[in-house]
């Protein structure tokens, strides 16, 4: 399976996942069709699903236009059925959902908004976390509570070292000047915003990160309470 990450927008990133031996595709989060349509046009790629993680225009833009040209079905989660345009499929928290090679997780995130959803393609490794978890930071909180997020960090904090995390946007390099500034000693964040800075000189992604990095660097994901989380978070807000 491979992942394409396709930048959309300002600094939104989209994400294809396809299965080579049968060249067919989902598509995460697509704000804007046009890049996408590009690439699958382009590599001769059948866009089979759309999986959005929330409703907000820039990760939902693309789902009409997608679905017209390639009879693509959208899926999202069930709480959010009236918000996320041309729904087809509704899944469930832990569900598994299955098509050919495609095999993934859903676990419910709420806090950055209430029908917030991962995709977690567990037998690969990596996740699809949206505007909840991002390469050291977290989302702001438009719908749910402080308590809500904490814990929908915690779920992503039992995940495998090793998961890949691939999330909405490129906000790295502004959230490591957030953390570094809380965690002024930190040697391994140090060392990963040289690498950043590297990748962006470079007009590289600096996604993905994994479980291990965001455990080690992520000053949201080292808050062991939900006090120390909420100031964190607030602090962000104003930073």
């Amino acid at each position: 399976m491979k992942i394409k990450i396709i930048p959309c927008l300002k600094d939104n990133y989209s994400y294809l996942i396809i299965d080579e031996e049968k060249n067919i595709a989902c598509v995460v989060d697509p704000g804007d069709s046009k890049p996408i349509i590009k690439y699958l046009e382009d590599n001769k790629i059948d866009l089979k699903f759309i999986l959005n993680t929330h409703h907000h225009y820039d990760h939902v833009g693309g789902n009409k236009s997608l679905k017209e040209k390639y009879g693509a079905s959208v899926l999202g989660f069930k709480g959010d059925k009236n918000r996320i345009p041309e729904i087809d499929i509704l899944l469930s928290d832990q569900e598994v959902w299955r098509y050919e090679n495609f095999e993934t997780k859903i676990i419910h995130i709420p806090g950055h908004t209430l029908g917030h959803i991962s995709f977690y393609f567990y037998k690969e490794k990596f996740i699809f976390t949206g505007d909840t978890l991002f390469s050291l930071g977290c989302g702001r909180l438009f719908e749910g509570t402080h308590s809500q997020m904490y814990d929908s960090l915690k779920k992503l904090k039992e995940l495998p070292h090793d998961t890949k995390i691939f999330c909405g946007h490129e906000y790295t390099l502004n959230n490591s000047k957030f953390c570094l500034a809380n965690d002024q000693n930190n040697q391994n964040l140090k060392n990963m915003i040289l690498e950043i800075k590297k990748k962006l000189q470079n007009n590289l992604p600096t996604i993905p990160s994994t479980i291990k990095q965001e455990l080690e660097c992520n000053i949201f994901l080292k808050a062991d309470n939900i006090k120390t989380f909420s100031k964190l978070r607030d602090l962000k807000d104003n930073f």
